[in-house]
């Protein structure tokens, strides 16, 4: 141990208070910035891109108190379409994770899920005496056919921005919200009350897959109509509004306008019909290929509503509250039109609505996500922080990817299913959260990922 003298103290002192005088003269004078910046904000940084890291299970929060026999039914449900598929197609068609990881894939081929799938199909509920015998069971079964990868959103500087000197910026956390199976009042007939059309998918609408043509673009699609030789962008939501489609696709149902927002949200829900016909449940059939816009940022750069009070219950508030033509204007923020499809009811009534991957959703286990990144029917155990009065407790749960969404967007982005009913819309309409999500890839897949360029 070295003892310093009272002078030799006093001398150093001295020296750190002249230090941090200086070091505030030159931040006060503008010099200090040259030698050191603070880290600059998301705008200086470009677009999301993936990057990855091979994790252990033991570093998932929660996964030993988790219940995976949950997640296991939705898991067969996507089993049940992938294994329709060829065995050598890619696993996820969409699947772009960036320039940096060109030829990385965390989804591998169809065959390299058909060995867990067929094990998940082999597992017998009744060869286990009780519950925490059955929820080993399947823990082992994820465990031995799957390794857990951590997601991360990585961006590069943008070139000529203030934060080139610092490299990319490396986010383990991302934005969690949730959506659920709304029921609404309708008409099959048009109404002063009833006035907003429920459309079809019009015959003229264009789906243009363009990863098809460029793989860079892999994940992105447009929409359109033809014209002459040309595809031109289709009606937006307010040309859709003033009559773009009226005598050209015949409606499912009317609705109240507001309702008809919130089910476009949502994508999917139950119409119960004024005159006794029985309830129809619809789901999404397409989109007018126009960007999606959230309304609530709208409300917010307008200084309507300040950001940490926005959720669905606030937004509908104040349209509900408006007058027609400015809740009409602000609907219309959002260019942005779904069209629907008539749904079978599901025979298991617990069952949501079928989601991008064409299997049933399951309520709290089926999660949106980004396809670019994300093949649809893989497990993701998610960390995400509490939600809001309605969810005090961290969601720390296996669930599947089983859907998209228009708001969706990035590698660490996820959108829960709630289900169905009153409690389940507040539980969504309040979730805005951040958390963490790990991937599980099949083992197969992992290790070839060696071969490629693993994130650092």
């Amino acid at each position: 141990m070295t003892v310093l003298s009272n002078r030799t103290i006093r001398v150093l002192l001295s020296a750190s208070l002249i230090l941090g005088t200086l070091a505030a003269a030159l931040v006060f004078s503008g010099i200090w910035p040259a030698f050191y910046t603070i880290k600059p904000g998301l705008s200086a940084y470009g677009e999301p891109s993936l990057d990855y890291r091979v994790a252990a299970y033991r570093e998932l929060p929660g996964w030993l108190q988790d219940d995976p026999g949950e997640a296991l039914g939705a898991f067969l449900l996507s089993c049940e379409r992938m294994s329709a598929r060829d065995e050598a197609a890619p696993a996820n068609s969409q699947e772009y994770l960036g320039e940096r990881l060109a030829g990385v894939s965390l989804g591998g081929t169809v065959g390299d899920w058909l060995a867990p799938c067929a094990a998940a199909a082999g597992l017998d509920r009744g060869a286990y005496a009780g519950a925490d015998a059955w929820r080993s069971a399947v823990r082992v079964f994820f465990e031995s056919h799957f390794t857990p990868v951590e997601i991360r959103d990585r961006r590069a500087p943008l070139p000529d921005g203030p934060a080139r000197r610092h490299g990319p910026r490396i986010e383990t956390s991302g934005l969690f919200t949730g959506y659920f199976e709304p029921s609404y009042p309708a008409s099959p007939m048009p109404t002063a009350d009833f006035s907003a059309p429920v459309y079809r998918r019009p015959d003229d609408l264009i789906d243009v897959d363009l990863g098809a043509f460029r793989p860079k673009l892999a994940g992105q699609r447009i929409a359109g109509r033809i014209e002459g030789n040309k595809l031109v962008p289709y009606a937006d939501h307010g040309e859709i509004n003033g009559g773009a489609l009226a005598g050209k696709v015949q409606p499912l149902a009317w609705m109240r306008p507001n309702d008809l927002f919130f089910l476009q949200i949502q994508g999917s829900g139950r119409l119960d019909f004024n005159d006794g016909s029985p309830p129809l449940r619809i789901g999404y059939a397409g989109q007018n290929g126009r960007a999606y816009t959230a309304i609530g940022r709208t409300m917010v750069d307008r200084d309507i509503m300040r950001l940490e009070d926005v959720s669905m219950q606030s937004i509908r508030e104040w349209l509900d509250h408006a007058d027609e033509a400015a809740a009409r204007e602000m609907r219309e923020q959002n260019a942005s039109y779904v069209f629907f499809t008539e749904l079978d009811m599901p025979e298991d009534p617990a069952l949501g609505p079928l989601g991008a991957q064409g299997a049933p959703l399951t309520a709290g286990r089926s999660l949106a996500v980004d396809r670019r990144y994300h093949t649809l029917g893989a497990p993701v155990f998610v960390d995400i922080e509490p939600v809001s009065a309605h969810g005090p407790k961290p969601i720390r749960r296996l669930m599947i990817a089983q859907d998209t969404g228009g708001a969706i967007k990035g590698p660490v982005r996820g959108d829960v299913f709630w289900g169905a009913g009153d409690e389940a819309g507040a539980v969504a309409g309040e979730m805005k959260a951040a958390g963490r999500l790990y991937v599980l890839v099949p083992a197969a897949v992992v290790e070839r990922l060696s071969g490629g360029a693993p994130a650092q």
